[in-house]
Parts: C-alpha cells; sequence; structure tokens
C-alpha cells in the first residue's frame, strides 16, 4: 500500500485520493483536528454536512471531545465525497453496532476510522475491507506484561530475542497491525490478538500456530510514520475486484437504496 495521504483542510489534496482510489482501489488519509477545527467552526453549512451527528456534536459538553468529533466527521465525509466524486453533504454517514462508520447505500465502499490525541486516519477501499490504527509513536508497551494477551508463540520468541528498545518499538507496530486487522474485519476486540500473528522480520501473515495464515494471500499490510511523531497501520483486503469500476457516485449507490429514493420521491 501507498503511504498515507496528509489532508491539510477541506481543500485537501483531494486529487491524490481519487487517484488512489481509481488506481489501486484503496487510499488512507491522515489529518490533525487542529488543522481542520477553524474550518468546521466557520463552515455555515455544518448542520447539512454533519446530518444525523448534528444533535450529537451539539449535545457533547466538553469543547475538545467535541471538536474532535467534528473533525474527525468532517474528514470521513470529504475523503468518501473526494474518492466517489460528489459534495461531502450529499453522503448519509451512518454506523455499525460497535461504532464502525459507513456510507449508507453503498455497500461497495468499506470505510474505517481512527483517532489518537490529535490525529485522525481514514481508510477507503472498494476492493475489500479496510482497517486502520493509529498510536503515538513513543508509547511504551511491556513485553513482559502483554505477551500472553498479544503475542502468538511465533511472535513472543522474534520479540524475546530483541534489545529492550527496539523489542517495545516492535510490540507497539505489532499492537497497531493487530488493532487494524481486527477493525478491518469489524471485530474490534472481540478477535483475540493470539489468534492470528505476523512475522516480525518478513511481514508474513500467520495463524496462531505459526503457519502461514489460510487466506492470508489476499491481506495486504503496512505501517507508515506520519508528522514524526505517530504509527499508522493498515489491514486491507483484495477480493479480486476490478480496480478500474467506475466510482462517482451515481454508479455506486446500491440498487435497493436507489430504488427506495426513487419510491420516496414519488410518494412525495
Amino acid at each position: 500500500m501507498t503511504p498515507p495521504v496528509h489532508v491539510t483542510g477541506p481543500d485537501g489534496p483531494w486529487e491524490e485520493v481519487s487517484a488512489g482510489l481509481e488506481l489501486r482501489g484503496s487510499v488512507v488519509v491522515y489529518a490533525t483536528w487542529g488543522e481542520w477545527l477553524t474550518a468546521a467552526l466557520a463552515d455555515a453549512s455544518l448542520r447539512p454536512l454533519l446530518g444525523r451527528d448534528w444533535q450529537r456534536y451539539r449535545r457533547t459538553p466538553d469543547a475538545a471531545v467535541r471538536y474532535r468529533f467534528v473533525t474527525s466527521r468532517m474528514v470521513v465525509k470529504y475523503t468518501a465525497a473526494a474518492a466517489l466524486r460528489t459534495e461531502p453533504a450529499a453522503l448519509d454517514l451512518s454506523y455499525r453496532i460497535g461504532g464502525r462508520p459507513y456510507i449508507r447505500g453503498m455497500s461497495q465502499i468499506d470505510l474505517s476510522l481512527s483517532h489518537t490525541e490529535d490525529l485522525i486516519a481514514v481508510g477507503i477501499s472498494r476492493i475489500g475491507r479496510i482497517g486502520v490504527d493509529v498510536e503515538p509513536a513513543g508509547r511504551r508497551m511491556s513485553f513482559e506484561l502483554l505477551k500472553d494477551r498479544v503475542c502468538i508463540p511465533a511472535e513472543a520468541a522474534e520479540l524475546d530475542r530483541m534489545p529492550p528498545d527496539r523489542q517495545a518499538a516492535e510490540m507497539l507496530r505489532l499492537w497497531t497491525l493487530k488493532e487494524a486487522y481486527t477493525k478491518a474485519l469489524g471485530q474490534g476486540l472481540r478477535l483475540a490478538f493470539t489468534e492470528f500473528g505476523f512475522g516480525l522480520s518478513d511481514g508474513a501473515f500467520l495463524g496462531p500456530d505459526g503457519s502461514p495464515a489460510a487466506g492470508g494471500g489476499s491481506w495486504r499490510f503496512a505501517t507508515h510514520r506520519v508528522l514524526g511523531r505517530y504509527l499508522l497501520s493498515t489491514a486491507r483486503s483484495d477480493t479480486g475486484l476490478d480496480t478500474a469500476r467506475d466510482t462517482a457516485v451515481d454508479t455506486m449507490f446500491d440498487e435497493g437504496f436507489m430504488g427506495a429514493v426513487e419510491a420516496e420521491l414519488e410518494a412525495g
């Protein structure tokens, strides 16, 4: 997967996002909520842009939480709009059980959202499931305390041979990769991290016994350092869909959803 795109505000650069989706079938963007805050507060059309999230935004009492919420939803909508070549307010952002966002009426598009401190990351794919996870690069994770909950035996053996500084860094990278994969599956922490693993030296996707994971060939994993202080990991499946397929919004809407819209218009 190519490096994620830094979108510093509503101006993008969105051409990289739409091109990435057309050429590779998926794209990941990142931003800080501070970069988007001025635009969010000054946007006269914020209410229609947020749609069903408007009331949640207005009811959130903590200002910092409220601002992170509104900017993260703006980044999601602008990213999806750039990929689908439409206006952000035209998209209806909804949530599955567990909070995973999706664009209503577009089951062909998969979304993933992650945030930590001031960083927001969004992944979007039309060739399969996608998951993103972000963590501060300086976060310290104790191998001794967490190895039985996080590592399969093959990972624990590799980590045990590393010097402490590298061990801590690899443990954090491993954590973000596992978070990204479980998010891509829609499982979150319900899927035990000891049910799958990664070869730390070669990046191989492994089963719990350390052998190659069944179906692992359709998955792609990557970790990037962004803004010099965060790790951003991605997990993406490639189900073999045509990456040249038209991604315009009017060709991506589900037929059932469009039928419901047409029936509503006729009834009105």
